[in-house]
């Protein structure tokens, strides 16, 4: 079954169109195509605000951390502080990742790298604190396997996705089915999280979608109108069908700086959220006194380690 508005192919029993938005009603896409053809064609939302995809459906993850796609099965490993992701590949399959995330590999699995999207494509990455380049694996002449691990601690969640859209931190992302459709938006102002770029991850489409967490990862639900705020360096990825807005943790610039927080993110559900336990950068922090100094004649460690 097809979109009638924009012909994008819609999984059965699909309540919105995942390309355009379009709500489909229960008397199927020939009453939708009438309704449309009757009433002028809703206003496109900005592609940093949720749009209607699948209303809450929340996100799908394996219990058991196991699953299939098309063309290969995953396996996640080592959960949750140093977690690795196995994907096993059928002959002449595919599954993209993002630069460097691999681990290890058949030797007959062929890694291919390249600007997805065109240079402008490989601009907006850039920008989006991403590499400008796409890792591609693909057994060649039979089955082979792939792992795939972030550079940081912490956990791996297999997103399955049946024809939904995504919001994903551009330093959570770590591989996806290659049916998947990932693109680098601009989100203005409102999209600056905690210093990491002006730019969010949508994914679209159906298939799977994985992404990992410095941490371990927290999933909350949100009810319809229900508002709930997350500091900005703990997000991870969340539904379409939320609208988020970022402000201040609290009133005034000054409560704000002596409570320790800086921006936040309010979400409005319906939708579902993850989060992850840690913050790179408040870790980093912690870490910096640990490491050597500019200015020292020697460049080393300063601790002391008691005595005279």
């Amino acid at each position: 079954m097809n979109c009638p508005r924009c012909s994008a192919g819609l999984i059965p029993g699909a309540q919105f169109c995942g390309s355009c938005g379009l709500r489909l009603n229960e008397a199927g896409a020939g009453a939708a195509s009438a309704s449309s053809a009757q009433q002028p064609a809703t206003p496109t939302a900005p592609a940093h605000q949720s749009q209607p995809t699948a209303a809450g459906r929340g996100i799908q993850i394996d219990a058991d951390s196991r699953g299939q796609g098309r063309g290969y099965d995953y396996e996640i490993l080592h959960q949750p502080a140093f977690a690795l992701a196995v994907v096993r590949l059928q002959a002449e399959q595919s599954i993209q990742a993002e630069s460097g995330a691999m681990v290890s590999m058949s030797a007959n699995v062929e890694l291919q790298s390249q600007m997805k999207g065109g240079v402008w494509g490989a601009v907006k990455r850039a920008a989006g604190g991403e590499s400008a380049f796409v890792s591609t694996f693909t057994a060649r002449g039979g089955p082979g396997e792939v792992t795939l691990a972030p550079g940081n601690p912490g956990d791996i969640a297999a997103i399955e996705m049946g024809n939904q859209l995504f919001y994903v931190q551009s330093s959570s992302y770590l591989a996806g089915d290659a049916g998947l459709t990932v693109d680098t938006r601009w989100g203005g102002a409102k999209s600056f999280f905690g210093g990491e770029g002006l730019f969010v991850l949508q994914v679209t489409g159906t298939g799977v979608l994985l992404v990992s967490s410095f941490g371990a990862i927290h999933r909350k639900r949100l009810e319809m109108g229900e508002r709930y705020v997350v500091d900005t360096g703990h997000l991870v990825a969340w539904e379409g069908t939320t609208q988020y807005t970022l402000r201040k943790a609290a009133a005034g610039f000054f409560r704000s700086m002596v409570s320790g927080e800086g921006v936040v993110a309010e979400f409005v559900g319906p939708g579902e959220l993850l989060i992850q336990t840690r913050n790179l950068a408040a870790f980093a922090g912690l870490m910096k006194p640990f490491f050597p100094t500019q200015g020292g004649s020697g460049g080393g460690f300063n601790i002391n380690l008691g005595g005279s």
